[in-house]
């Protein structure tokens, strides 16, 4: 058009955004659409079709009030969770203990608008799961991150020391860890527990997204007494329920009104209340797929080792293994055979999640193929270099 002028696009950092997230990345993993998908931890099985049906009834029934707002607490669905977690972690819960959100990262953040936001910090011990570290920095919480071992544990005197120095408000421990797949002992919780206590006092947060899959019992006996420890679980793992986005906690019921201050009106719709509560009523069946999966874990876990590979001890539904001189070179040969796993930002490791039998066969027959062109490349750059010394010999 006449007097038309192009218009450069308008980038991000040029908007008047908060300073802390100038330059950064949204969370994310790669979607390929690939054979094998194995790097979002997600469960391989869908839901039996009994649950399918079950969902389908609960969610007409739900569908025929819609016109009307939904049950602002999800007092049905809290008792059914609350419940759960009695038959399952070793601690009796009631509906005053336990609130759920859409997926555990609502949780998370309720968590930190109410005890976190500006002029407050949080701390983790990394790596571990980013969206800590996500979640505090939208929220205007100051991030710190903590100490853990070579082996990936949790380095007791050196995090107890970075809490008494920092004095954060928020501490958070996650166990089985993601990436890593490590689980957290009880008396390290403890330890960490009484020293923030004696900086703070804080919340420390026991993320249990794949507490299913561990071998170790929940932590949430450790609730007892403790009325600023808060245990978030998930029903997108165990329950092989992703697309459903809910999450939950359990804690003292201050705790549960305390983030009522923080949330949204209506924030758990009547589907997702409906679907979960379905789900709950297949709780055996559901956790009949986790035991496959567990085994499916440590069959990777042998043959990674078989093959070559370190692997980190894992509690988890997924393994990291490695190590490798470049991480994304791997990642990428792996894909190269139509495996997809993720690329976890840990330097020299990967992780993969377990999937069906013939997925994990898939992905160990990449692994091996890259193990074995490893090898030729090694021996090939040991030959030039011989070739080097001989010719300047």
């Amino acid at each position: 058009m006449e007097g038309s002028r192009s218009v450069r696009p308008v980038r991000i950092d040029d908007l008047p955004i908060r300073d802390e997230l100038r330059g950064k990345s949204p969370y994310g993993a790669p979607q390929l659409d690939v054979p094998v998908q194995l790097n979002t931890n997600e469960n391989p099985y869908p839901l039996p079709e009994p649950l399918v049906e079950r969902i389908a009834e609960r969610v007409r029934e739900a569908a025929r009030g819609l016109n009307r707002y939904p049950d602002r607490d999800a007092v049905e669905l809290r008792t059914e969770l609350a419940r759960y977690l009695t038959r399952t972690g070793g601690h009796p819960l009631t509906l005053a203990h336990v609130w759920a959100a859409n997926g555990s990262n609502e949780v998370l953040q309720q968590l930190l608008q109410t005890f976190g936001g500006p002029g407050r910090t949080a701390i983790g011990f990394e790596p571990s799961y980013s969206m800590h570290a996500l979640i505090s920095r939208g929220t205007g919480t100051g991030w710190i991150s903590g100490p853990r071992h070579d082996d990936f544990t949790i380095d007791v005197a050196a995090a107890q020391q970075a809490i008494t120095e920092n004095a954060p408000n928020v501490v958070f421990i996650t166990s089985p860890n993601n990436p890593t797949g490590t689980a957290v002992e009880a008396d390290t919780v403890l330890a960490l527990y009484e020293a923030a206590q004696a900086a703070g006092p804080a919340l420390v947060v026991v993320d249990e997204a794949y507490v299913e899959f561990s071998h170790r019992p929940s932590l949430l006996p450790l609730l007892e007494g403790r009325p600023n420890l808060v245990v978030s679980r998930t029903m997108s793992k165990a329950f092989g329920a992703a697309g459903l986005r809910l999450g939950y906690l359990a804690a003292d019921p201050a705790v549960v009104d305390a983030v009522q201050l923080v949330r949204l009106p209506y924030h758990l719709s009547a589907v997702t209340q409906a679907t979960a509560l379905a789900a709950l009523e297949h709780t055996d069946t559901l956790l009949g797929y986790v035991d496959q999966l567990k085994k499916e874990r440590d069959r990777l876990v042998t043959e990674l080792r078989a093959i070559g590979c370190e692997v980190t001890d894992s509690d988890a539904n997924f393994v990291q293994f490695g190590r490798f001189d470049d991480s994304p070179t791997a990642w990428r040969r792996i894909l190269d055979h139509g495996v997809l796993v993720r690329d976890n930002g840990v330097p020299g490791w990967l992780r993969v999640t377990a999937g069906t039998p013939a997925e994990n066969d898939a992905f160990l027959d990449a692994v091996r193929a890259l193990m074995t062109d490893r090898g030729t490349d090694r021996s090939t750059e040991r030959s030039t270099e011989r070739s080097k010394r001989e010719q300047s010999a």
